[in-house]
């Protein structure tokens, strides 16, 4: 049941799994149709805007073309009043003729600048046509595109909407299926309680049984045993000591972890005083062109001799890690290994010390080299620092390792506190080691650097400075790594192994162990030897029946494959039987062995409470020795020839050996009783604990169902509320894409009527200038020598009007402009006047 809620489990979480990656590819698709509508919403407030400022210059423009228009008819007008004038004046004399003559080229010039406005303007009408129809092209194309995603979109919502709907169904189906399941295990729950309570009161009346057992073996105990070899130091060093496997295979796992650790370490150091011999000889002299100094010659054999004195290390690890076997008492007294490794770590730090001051010298010489700067300089001396530092780190870890090996030399010279101080001071060492590696690693760095920095710098020094600086960054690693393993384990390392004799507080010594370590190979032996099973055998008679069976003729082959199958149906049956008693076995042996315990406690505390009478002796458990005296009175009862009898009774057969003392029937039928209903007792809390771990995880798993039903139900109402919110953003979407299409074809249609006018208008325009041009150029031919002799009083009268009448069109321009429309004013009032031009249809001569 349990496999399948699983599975029905893991099948909904994939579901959901699913529509929540659909979920967000749902809302990443709402969410780019929102950007693109209010993207398109701003296209249509920016085009409405523009739409406005080109209506109101349209009004501004139709405005001023009226009043253009009234000017040319009045101009118009006083040109025919001029040229009525002129032709009274021939009559009159050359006056009259001089005046038309220069009011004609008055009209010439200004004629002349209004077609090249006109040009101009025209230019810029064709420009702005081409821009229009350019925009008009981009945003088609653009809605075209978004036409396509919505539909796009649409169809992604529909197939979502659609998955979402199997997969409610599919999801309340489960629930109902999960609610089924849940009213049977509450059912089976209650069942599980109603036997509990059961078990609970069986288990109540055989505790005051044993309670009562427990008086009379305590007052046995009082008066057989004779004395305790515990509390005297000297009878219980002869005691063997218990063997604590647990703790034998967490000591080989954690040095297993220490010898790859010491490894990456050992590695690491080999570099670094390999990469610093090599820097040696090529900085600040390099030894392929001058001899370096006597100095760094010394430096250089003594770092050459490096590997001596580091790959012991890895050797003297690997062998403590060799002698740690499963088999061994890991103590610090019985680790003689220990001891070679510390050896062996004393002289790396001997050589240490022996360098230390040849590096000090060789950075010394180096800041007496003549390219040597100050931040050099300085860099140098932390440098000195870091290493001093190093070598008093090591120095205090090998005097902790030494006090560490020094219990397998003397065993007594180690108390359990002190131990305890000894590797809780190690760990606070190694995280010092990792802090000035980090700071020699750094300082180095900076030394790089600077030193890249300089103009005699060879690719040869940078590549040793770059694998000397890896080296130190391994070496920093490899300290950091040694550092928190050696903290994690700090307890493990800290806390005592659990060997010596029981009671006592005596160190284990090799002795001790080697007699605990044959014991428990005598003990693995004899379990061995009892337990091998006995030869099968058939009974007289049904061997006899068997023979008679197949010597017979008249046996049929059906037969005999019948009695065949039946006795591989016995086999398959016996067998299921033998693996439910080894695990009966099993759970004896358990209850066994907390019981002993409760009973040593027991035994304990009546001891403590018997303050005047003698310490009692504890009752004999498996795998601890007996007292003489009990071994007298098993080899009186075995002297004595008594063999076993079988005893019938209601509850069975059983087999008992007499006693030497008289036993009355009464007595063993009691104790026959108590020994069954002991057996018994330990089979129904078997199943109590059985069915409490079965009603424990039945209730556990129902109420996990329970959660994550109800969080699917959450879950499923949130998509819901979203699938309703993105398929009303999509209806609004639709909508307004409709509006904004109709709306972009409706001024399309607009600009095209108002082109095609413009166009007419224009046809018109550039008809009437021609005719215009061909009548002034005839006219000023007539009338040029007249106009020389014009009057000067009606000179300076035209040109006052026009000055007026030029500053009053300034002043209506600028009034009548809307705000931020200059156009007006400078070279763009052309446009205003050719607009006005093409609207009005009329020619301004």
């Amino acid at each position: 049941m349990a496999t399948d809620l699983q599975a029905k489990y893991s099948k909904l979480a994939q579901e959901y799994s699913k529509l929540r990656a659909q979920n967000q590819v749902l809302k990443k698709a709402v969410v780019d149709e929102q950007a693109s509508s209010t993207s398109l919403k701003d296209q249509l407030k920016q085009r409405d805007q523009s739409l406005r400022k080109v209506e109101q210059e349209m009004d501004s423009l139709s405005f001023r073309n009226q009043q253009l228009a009234k000017r040319v008819e009045l101009l118009q007008e006083e040109l025919a009043a001029s040229e009525a004038k002129g032709k009274k004046s021939k009559h009159r004399g050359d006056s009259p003729s001089q005046q038309g003559l220069q009011t004609q080229i008055v009209f010439d010039e200004d004629l002349q600048k209004k077609i090249q406005e006109n040009e101009r303007l025209h230019i810029q009408f064709f420009e702005a046509g081409e821009q229009h129809r350019r925009q008009e092209a981009q945003l088609r194309t653009h809605l075209e595109e978004l036409e396509r995603d919505s539909e796009q979109h649409q169809a992604v919502v529909d197939g979502l909407t659609h998955k979402y709907m199997e997969t409610i169904e599919k999801l309340q189906s489960d629930k109902a299926r999960l609610e089924v399941k849940s009213q049977t295990l509450e059912r089976e729950a209650k069942e599980c309680r109603l036997r509990t309570e059961e078990c609970q009161q069986q288990l109540r009346k055989y505790q005051t049984d044993l309670s009562r057992q427990l008086e009379k073996s305590s007052s046995v105990i009082l008066e057989k045993v004779p004395f305790n070899d515990t509390k005297c130091s000297d009878y219980n060093t002869l005691n063997v000591p218990p063997h604590n496997r647990r703790h034998q295979l967490k000591a080989r796992d954690v040095v297993g972890q220490a010898v790859a650790f010491v490894q990456d370490l050992v590695a690491a150091l080999l570099n670094f005083h390999s990469y610093t011999e090599q820097r040696v000889h090529i900085y600040p002299l390099d030894s392929s062109i001058e001899p370096i100094s006597p100095l760094n010659q010394k430096f250089s054999q003594y770092l050459h001799e490096n590997a001596a004195y580091v790959r012991p290390l890895e050797d003297g690890m690997l062998q403590l890690h060799q002698s740690i076997t499963e088999d061994t008492v890991t103590t610090l007294e019985t680790v003689g290994k220990l001891k070679d490794f510390s050896d062996h770590f004393t002289s790396y730090t001997c050589f240490l010390q022996k360098i230390l001051p040849y590096q000090l010298k060789s950075l010394e010489e180096e800041n007496e080299a003549s390219l040597c700067t100050s931040a050099l300089t300085s860099k140098n001396r932390e440098l000195q620092s870091d290493m001093r530092r190093m070598t008093s780190v090591f120095e205090k870890l090998q005097n902790y390792i030494t006090l560490l090996a020094l219990p397998s030399v003397r065993p007594d010279a180690l108390s359990q506190s002190s131990s305890t101080a000894v590797f809780t001071q190690l760990a606070a060492c190694l995280h010092g080691l990792q802090d000035a590696m980090r700071e020699l690693s750094k300082h180095y760095s900076v030394k790089v650097t600077l030193e890249q920095e300089l103009p005699t710098v060879t690719q040869k020094l940078s590549t040793t400075n770059e694998c000397l600086l890896s080296s130190l960054v391994s070496l920093t690693s490899c300290a950091g790594k040694i550092a928190t393993f050696f903290s994690n384990n700090l307890d493990f390392f800290a806390s005592s192994a659990g060997y010596g004799p029981r009671g006592g507080t005596g160190a284990l010594n090799p002795l001790q162990a080697e007699s605990m370590l044959g014991n428990k190979k005598q003990a693995a032996a004899y379990l061995l030897a009892i337990r091998k099973p006995r030869a099968e055998s058939v009974p007289y008679s049904e061997a006899l029946s068997n023979r008679r069976v197949l010597t017979s003729s008249t046996e049929s082959r059906e037969g005999l494959t019948q009695q065949v199958q039946q006795s591989q149906e016995k086999i398959a049956r016996l067998e299921q039987e033998k693996e439910h008693w080894l695990l009966e076995a099993q759970l004896g042996r358990v209850r066994l062995e907390k019981e002993n315990r409760r009973i040593g406690e027991l035994e304990a505390q009546l001891s403590a409470a018997l303050a005047g009478s003698p310490a009692p002796q504890p009752l004999p458990v498996e795998g601890t020795p007996t007292t003489p005296g009990l071994e007298e009175a098993e080899l009186e009862e075995r002297g004595a020839g008594k063999e076993p009898i079988q005893t019938t009774s209601l509850v069975g057969m059983l087999t008992v050996t007499p006693s030497s003392e008289d036993v009355t029937d009464e007595q063993s039928r009691e104790e026959l009783i108590k020994t069954h209903y002991m057996a018994r007792v330990g089979e129904l809390t078997a199943q109590l604990q059985v069915s409490d771990s079965k009603a424990v995880h039945f209730y556990a798993e129902c109420r996990a169902l329970a959660k994550r039903l109800a969080l699917a139900e959450k879950s499923r109402e949130t998509l819901t509320e979203d699938v309703k919110v993105a398929n009303q953003n999509i209806s609004r979407l639709q909508d307004e894409l409709t509006t904004t299409k109709r709306s972009y074809e409706d001024q399309l249609s607009m600009m095209s009527d108002h082109l095609c006018s413009m166009n007419e208008t224009l046809s018109k325009q550039r008809e009437e200038i021609d005719t215009l041009k061909l009548g002034s150029k005839a006219n000023s031919k007539k009338n040029k020598a007249a106009w020389l002799d014009a009057e000067g009083e009606e000179e300076e009268e035209e040109e006052e009007e026009d000055e007026a009448l030029f500053q009053w069109q300034r002043e209506d321009e600028t009034s009548s402009a809307p705000p931020g429309d200059q156009r007006g004013q400078g070279g763009d009032g052309g446009v205003a006047l050719l607009t006005t031009r093409r609207e009005g249809g009329r020619a301004f001569v």
